[in-house]
């Protein structure tokens, strides 16, 4: 059948088409079932049977029952976890053994031998405090990061240079100042630290501000606000706002404030916490 030249350019044109977009096989006008096997095939392959391969000198033949079977690979022996107490018996253990340290320094030692709280079996060390522990100001955040968890002192990375800009617009730097966290052991991956970590971390804490006992309290962020001052509120709605923070011995005035960490994040911030360090710089004045 011949075509005219406008048919071969239009079918020209189908055909390059195709080939551009991949297609290398031309199919014919019935679908064909390639997967399906025909009659003959199923009955040669029904009927086909390997041939037993030849027994060598080098390789004897056995009875089925003789053939060694492979050992099933033996599981990795399992790493044995330590032996935690629970949340509840691990806080009353926590209250007990703080309320019993006469010192900082012994606080700090009942906390590196202290077993009940588990980020102590992933953290690298403790990170306790940093700073003058006479200073009048004490500064409280959260937790310690990969910085702080190397180093084992807190606020060293990059909050803890920022901090430490905040504190010199003041006149204060790390020897008129102490530093600690909530919770003394970097959290896996920087992750919050649970409700149950903290509630065993606590007493540790609230020893640590009585023995310090400064004249002003810092709190750095709102877990430790909420945690130590017991607000609800969040921290944007509670910072700037004089609160009290009662030891058992005296009561301290206590300011929320937004951490470091924040600030690097939202630069904004850093008007507001402007104002709550002059405001901090004035109480500090009075005391």
């Amino acid at each position: 059948m011949s075509l005219a030249p406008t048919e071969r350019d239009i079918l020209s044109d189908i055909l390059a088409f195709h080939v551009e977009a991949g297609v290398d096989a031309a199919l014919g006008d019935t679908p064909v079932d390639r997967f399906a096997e025909s009659a003959a095939e199923k009955s040669a392959r029904a009927t086909a049977r390997p041939a037993p391969l030849p027994a060598t000198a080098a390789e004897p033949r056995l009875a089925p029952a003789a053939r060694a079977v492979p050992a099933a690979p033996r599981p990795p022996a399992a790493i044995p976890s330590p032996e935690l107490a629970p949340p509840d018996l691990a806080a009353t253990e926590a209250r007990e053994a703080a309320a019993a340290a006469p010192t900082l320094d012994a606080l700090r030692d009942l906390l590196e031998r202290f077993d009940g709280c588990p980020l102590k079996h992933t953290a690298t060390r403790l990170v306790f405090a940093d700073g003058n522990p006479q200073a009048r100001l004490m500064l409280v955040g959260e937790a310690p990061g990969r910085d702080e968890d190397i180093e084992g002192k807190p606020f060293v990375g990059r909050s803890g240079k920022l901090l430490d800009r905040m504190l010199a617009a003041i006149g204060i730097d790390r020897s008129s100042a102490y530093i600690a966290n909530v919770v003394p052991w970097r959290p896996p991956g920087n992750r919050t630290p649970t409700p149950q970590e903290t509630a065993i971390c606590l007493p540790f804490i609230r020893r640590q501000i009585e023995l310090a006992n400064p004249d002003v309290l810092v709190c750095l962020g709102g877990p430790s606000a909420q945690t130590l001052l017991g607000i609800k509120d969040g921290i944007t709605k509670a910072r700037g706002r004089w609160m009290e923070y009662d030891t058992g011995t005296r009561t301290i005035p206590a300011i929320p404030t937004f951490h470091p960490a924040y600030l690097l994040r939202t630069p904004l911030g850093k008007r507001m916490v402007w104002r709550d360090l002059l405001a901090i710089e004035a109480r500090l004045k009075q005391a």
